[in-house]
């Protein structure tokens, strides 16, 4: 099979339809072998019921219902699992991405040989609300990741060789940063197409400008697994060592200045009467503890068995 497209959804049964029928056009004239699997994200509307009608008209539409509302991220990674196509293009079901552009998308993975091509939607038809916080963002993950080539990680139309897909994870919010997690686990081909950008033509925008608080929040997360997730150790042995010696040498420091002051017949203090003492001994305390929070970090080392799987009511 030449292309799987998967398509997440959350109340979008007014503009699937016609979604449906623009990538059939596009398959059709391209000569593409191809499946669709509609990611149906907990829809309150009659998202699922649009998905099994197109289902029975087309038997290259396959359909995910999930019990309740989990996010992009799980509905991507339940399609990823079952995605069979030579290359996988993910796009949003609300018209603004083209499906015009999945043969040049194609194109560049097949012929050009890249992992992941990821859309570029220079002209944007979004308020400034959404444009400035999406520059800004960009900006930041291009620094963390070291991609510097992309200017929108967040586009929801890209391309990836099948491999790709079936190896990485994506989970949480994980779905802005997904040419990242390719690049931790060894996909560094990563290209970038301009791509058209449609104004909604049906219903309204499923995210608020909360997305950017949690988008920094994931990203400083991805950059800690991706640089620590296999080795805590490292940076809390590191840390922890590091403030345990300082708070040491403070209470050397401290011992040594009142046995001075002593056997040169001072005015002295008790110990406990300095701060510094009880400076020193935090210090102590707490490099002792992230020292042990490295030693559990190893052991746990991200094995939650249960971080995707999700309640599926349905599936075509």
């Amino acid at each position: 099979m030449d292309i799987s497209v998967i398509v997440p959804l959350y109340n979008e049964a007014e503009s699937l339809p016609e979604l449906q029928k623009w990538i059939e056009r596009v398959m059709a004239q391209n000569g593409f072998s191809y499946e669709v699997i509609y990611v149906n994200d907990g829809s309150t509307d009659n998202s699922w019921e649009v998905i099994q009608q197109l289902a029975a008209e087309n038997p290259a539409v396959k359909g995910v219902c999930f019990r309740r509302n989990y996010g992009k991220s799980p509905a991507l990674d339940t399609g990823f699992r079952r995605a069979a196509g030579d290359v996988v293009i993910t796009m949003d079901a609300d018209l603004q991405d083209s499906p015009d552009e999945i043969p040049e998308l194609y194109r560049m993975i097949t012929e050009e040989k890249y992992d992941l091509v990821s859309g570029w939607k220079q002209k944007r038809y979004d308020p400034l609300s959404k444009t400035i916080p999406t520059k800004l963002f960009n900006a930041t993950a291009r620094k963390v990741s070291g991609i510097h080539n992309l200017h929108d990680f967040n586009c929801g139309l890209k391309a990836y060789r099948n491999k790709v897909v079936k190896h990485i994870e994506v989970y949480g919010d994980m779905h802005r940063y997904i040419p990242y997690l390719a690049k931790n686990a060894g996909f560094n081909r990563i290209g970038e197409k301009v791509v058209h950008h449609q104004a909604r033509k049906y219903g309204k925008t499923k995210f608020g400008l909360d997305r950017f608080i949690n988008g920094y929040l994931d990203l400083a997360t991805l950059w800690f697994t991706g640089k620590f997730g296999k080795k805590p150790m490292h940076l809390f042995g590191l840390l922890g060592s590091l403030m345990f010696l300082i708070g040491l040498i403070a209470v050397v420091i401290v011992g040594a200045l009142k046995l001075s002051a002593m056997y040169s017949g001072e005015h002295y203090r008790l110990v406990t009467d300095s701060p510094y003492f009880y400076i020193a001994l935090t210090m102590m305390i707490l490099g002792t503890q992230l020292f042990l929070c490295g030693f559990i970090g190893e052991l746990v080392v991200r094995n939650s068995t249960r971080r995707n799987e999700y309640e599926i009511e349905e599936e075509i």
